[in-house]
């Protein structure tokens, strides 16, 4: 006996987030449930983000936490970033306040049950988006991160860091920010 594959329109999808429980993302007609994070995963982002919101004050950016949804339309596919700069202005989904189109940084922290989708296929489905610039990715078991950078040409280039006392310098913001404050409060398995 073979089990039925349910299939959903992007408007069931939207509309079962809009009372669900926890968040799933949208994968052309699948409902994919999120996976919770873990202590480490939340301050990891936090620091990030704390740290991002203020360093960028003032230029035309705004920064925003995973309770906001990347559309992408070229894929048919809606994903929770955990964290996404915005050039301002902030352009929504049609008929929608709560699904952007324009992220031109995206962060993700990897946890061993997410680390090669977001490192395969969402890096891939992410890049149709045509403002996207720069893809960091955070490890959350050890002092790593890894930076795509869009070039001038369209190619992706990759810079590793490593180590507390290296410096992530963003390259489409003016910003940095070291490993040590990435990490802060970390507690390493």
């Amino acid at each position: 006996m073979q089990a039925t594959q349910t299939r959903y329109s992007v408007e069931e999808y939207l509309e079962q987030e809009t009372t669900a429980e926890f968040r799933s993302e949208y994968r052309d007609g699948e409902i994919i449930p999120m996976t919770g994070g873990t202590v480490n995963h939340n301050r990891i982002v936090g620091n990030f983000y704390a740290t991002l919101k203020y360093g960028i004050k003032g230029q035309p950016y705004e920064t925003f936490m995973s309770d906001l949804r990347l559309s992408i339309p070229t894929k048919n596919m809606y994903t929770y970033p955990d964290l996404m700069v915005i050039a301002t202005p902030v352009i929504y989904a049609e008929g929608r306040r709560d699904t952007i189109t324009n992220p031109q940084i995206i962060v993700e922290v990897l946890s061993r049950s997410t680390e090669s989708y977001d490192r395969g296929q969402k890096f891939e489905y992410d890049r149709r988006v045509n403002s996207f610039q720069e893809y960091i990715l955070i490890d959350q078991y050890r002092y790593y991160v890894e930076q795509f950078s869009k070039t001038e040409d369209g190619k992706w280039l990759l810079s590793e860091y490593e180590g507390d006392e290296s410096v992530l310098s963003l390259s489409s913001v003016e910003f940095q920010i070291s490993l040590s404050d990435i990490y802060e409060n970390v507690e390493f398995e």
